[in-house]
């Protein structure tokens, strides 16, 4: 599931064209809904899911700006932007109630529960790194259990592709579902990169912080997890820009084999419409912004 971050933290396509020769495109995030898409545009987000009588509900509508005065400060802009996708979610819930977001599943809300559980007796039992790290691999579970019921892992791999086709086309306005099927359902852009780095320095920042403090308090606790975003979400941005680098291939290959392995499915041609109706409207309203 990605996430529009200061960097747009999405998905996309490499085209073989020059950005001389290629129209202009819009820098598009997303996350994929357990039966749809969300998509994060500069200004706005629009989101299309399949409703139970098979028709595709569709809304739009303004984000929530918090990057302009963080826009140039490092760390702060990834808490900024991760902030601003979550503002969006429930203008995405009002605007279109059939939508149904990753976690809004019985099964998956019971994992939270468990897991919360789980980590608390682990940090009785367990002391030490050994501890916090059990702790940081236990906490996906929530996620993989989402990815792996339901509808979710396809429309992760909608997200995908319908954004790569959209990069890839020659013009924009033709990247349809029949271009989407042919993208790759894993891309550099996905927010899964930003596990690895996450996960590494979450764990490097407890272990400094109880070295430091011996009983860390709530704000210092927040205070770590907002700063291991910053950075995961800095490490990102600097593996998108040297994307030929060895290290940026060495920190970009968690997260894609994550996407390749589990996060997500190939989806079916139904899915894709979902999709491209998700894209439709972004370029839509963003045209319409900026006419």
């Amino acid at each position: 599931m990605s996430k529009d971050t200061g960097t747009t933290v999405s998905d996309g396509g490499v085209s073989p064209e020059t950005d001389a020769a290629k129209p202009e495109r819009l820098r598009l995030g997303g996350m994929a809904l357990r039966n749809g898409l969300l998509v994060h545009g500069p200004t706005h987000w629009s989101a299309a899911a399949r409703r139970q009588d098979g028709s595709i509900g569709v809304a739009s509508g303004r984000k929530p700006q918090l990057r302009r005065s963080a826009r140039d400060v490092p760390l702060l802009r990834g808490i900024a932007g991760i902030g601003e996708a979550m503002l969006v979610i429930p203008l995405v819930k009002r605007g279109l109630p059939e939508a149904q977001l990753p976690f809004q599943n019985p099964t998956v809300l019971g994992a939270m529960a468990g897991t919360a559980l789980a980590g608390a007796a682990l940090r009785r039992r367990i002391g030490g790194g050994a501890g916090d790290a059990a702790i940081a691999v236990l906490g996906l579970a929530p996620s993989l259990i989402a990815l792996r019921g339901g509808d979710l892992a396809a429309y992760h791999g909608v997200e995908h592709k319908a954004i790569a086709a959209y990069e890839a086309a020659e013009d924009p306005s033709d990247a349809g579902a029949a271009g989407a099927r042919e993208a790759p359902k894993e891309h550099d852009r996905c927010g899964s990169h930003l596990m690895a780095p996450l996960l590494a320095v979450n764990l490097a920042g407890t272990t400094l912080l109880r070295r430091l403090v011996d009983r860390p308090t709530q704000a210092q606790n927040v205070a770590l997890q907002l700063a291991s975003i910053g950075v995961a979400v800095e490490v990102f941005a600097w593996a998108e820009h040297h994307a030929g680098t060895r290290t940026a291939r060495i920190l970009r290959r968690p997260g894609h084999e994550l996407q390749r392995v589990l996060g997500t499915r190939e989806p079916t041609d139904e899915q894709l419409q979902v999709g491209h109706a998700a894209l439709d409207e972004i370029l839509r309203v963003e045209g319409a912004a900026s006419a």
